[in-house]
């Protein structure tokens, strides 16, 4: 996605470790317009597949998926990051280690909100060891659940993430593929 990469460029900023803050209009303040865009986009890429969950992790995904998923018709579960009092009932859970806090967090979905019978697109903000793809697509596993397909913003090809999904076959689409990245320059993927 063109205009993403723009963006990226004109207002991301790279921190040190590998950083890529995009905090002035995806995870921190929202550009909704622009958001919307990436919404229609994964619409347009999973058109073919019959999603009827989003599914996200706590926090920076949710918004993200909530403008997604008005494309699919489809309403957004997302995954805990802690457990709280007003979680009752069976849950699922699964570990999952943040890259960008360095922490690992048990996250936790109620078992009433994915079943057998859900076909589910998780939507991410990034990608970038795979940790929380890879924590959401274990709470699907365990529900029975059918996986159609990983929609991230943002991928660091540099990182194993995106390449280890793919080889087992998961479809990722990833609408900007950062393949380098330094404190001065950032050059993406081409892209089919």
């Amino acid at each position: 996605m063109k205009a993403l990469e723009e963006r990226i460029l004109k207002d991301g900023q790279v921190r040190p470790g590998q950083i890529l803050k995009v905090d002035s209009f995806i995870n921190h303040q929202m550009d909704i317009p622009f958001i919307n865009e990436i919404g229609k986009e994964f619409k347009r890429l999973f058109s073919d597949k019959p999603v009827n969950k989003i599914l996200t992790i706590e926090a920076s995904g949710i918004g993200i998926a909530c403008i997604t998923a008005q494309y699919f018709n489809a309403p957004v579960v997302f995954a805990k990051k802690a457990q709280s009092i007003n979680l009752d009932g069976d849950q699922y859970t699964t570990k999952v280690q943040s890259y960008t806090h360095r922490k690992t967090y048990d996250v936790i979905l109620a078992k009433r909100f994915l079943g057998p019978e859900d076909h589910v697109l998780v939507v991410d903000d990034f990608l970038a060891n795979g940790c929380a793809v890879n924590g959401l697509i274990d709470i699907i596993e365990k529900s029975g659940a059918t996986l159609e397909g990983v929609g991230i913003v943002i991928e660091k090809g540099f990182q194993d993430g995106g390449r280890e999904l793919r080889a087992r076959g998961i479809d990722v689409k990833s609408l900007a593929i950062i393949e380098s990245m330094t404190d001065t320059e950032i050059t993406f993927r081409e892209q089919d």
